[in-house]
């Protein structure tokens, strides 16, 4: 396949016209991303669009730098731990993702994409879109995809978002992040009061949200800086970029089909 070293603006799919996304695939290009977010409480300062933003942003910026093309955002995700308590969430049950983003993949799939990075955005929409990932593969014997959340995309990353919080939301680093991406998404006069810690250490069940935080918050979002977003949001791209990269010229280890020769048949 043709590989793509790329720097510009990124490719948004719902953008392009039917040719452009066959020249695209005829040019080389098999592989999309797929950010998901949710539209769920994010404390008393962060919009209720925080982790599609994130997602949504971070992958347009991978697909300046690679060629990747970048899928319509899913804006619901499973947020069915924040509870009713706080309003503004709307939440999908987990096997409605699951086939909402099985049924959008299988389309990008069936148009000759067969690589798939799904980008989300939300911590809990993990076992649904694993589930998801799981599906395709089985569907589509020489389908990849992968999965990646953008608070865990590398240790790194991971290390920067759980470090006032292992329980995390709407935290320092999240906070941070939205401030360099989407400043006009953050009340700063929230800010100073908006801090809830994590109370989950050492506890053996999931409790929900309304069990964990006053005011739907994990973290200490009063630590948020700009400057620190932006660090935040070079080693994310950074990273991602990379592994996308890999992944363009990856195959899998062994040629073996999925199914049985009766069933290929």
């Amino acid at each position: 396949m043709t590989h793509h070293v790329h720097e510009g603006r990124p490719l948004l799919w719902e953008e392009m016209t039917w040719p452009e996304i066959a020249a695209l695939r005829d040019g080389g290009m098999d592989m999309v991303i797929l950010p998901v977010g949710s539209t769920e409480q994010h404390g008393p300062h962060l919009a209720l669009d925080t982790d599609t933003v994130t997602a949504t942003r971070v992958a347009w910026r991978v697909s300046a730098r690679t060629g990747v093309p970048v899928l319509p955002a899913i804006p619901y995700g499973c947020s069915l731990g924040h509870s009713h308590r706080w309003p503004g969430t709307l939440s999908l049950e987990p096997q409605t993702l699951i086939q909402v983003a099985f049924e959008c993949l299988s389309w990008a799939y069936r148009a000759g994409f067969r690589r798939i990075l799904i980008l989300n955005g939300h911590v809990t929409n993990m076992a649904p879109l694993r589930c998801a990932l799981e599906l395709l593969r089985a569907r589509f014997d020489d389908c990849m995809v992968a999965l990646r959340d953008v608070g865990a995309a590398s240790d790194r990353v991971r290390a920067a978002f759980c470090g006032d919080a292992d329980d995390w939301h709407a935290n320092h680093a999240e906070t941070s992040l939205v401030l360099a991406l989407e400043p006009g998404r953050v009340r700063a006069s929230e800010l100073g009061r908006a801090d809830d810690p994590d109370r989950t250490a050492g506890l053996l069940f999931a409790h929900p949200v309304n069990r964990t935080s006053l005011n739907g918050v994990t973290g200490f979002p009063s630590r948020a800086t700009r400057e620190h977003g932006l660090e935040l949001l070079d080693m994310l791209v950074n990273d991602l970029t990379a592994q996308v990269r890999a992944g363009l010229r990856e195959s899998p280890p062994l040629d073996a089909g999925y199914f049985t020769e009766a069933e290929s048949r």
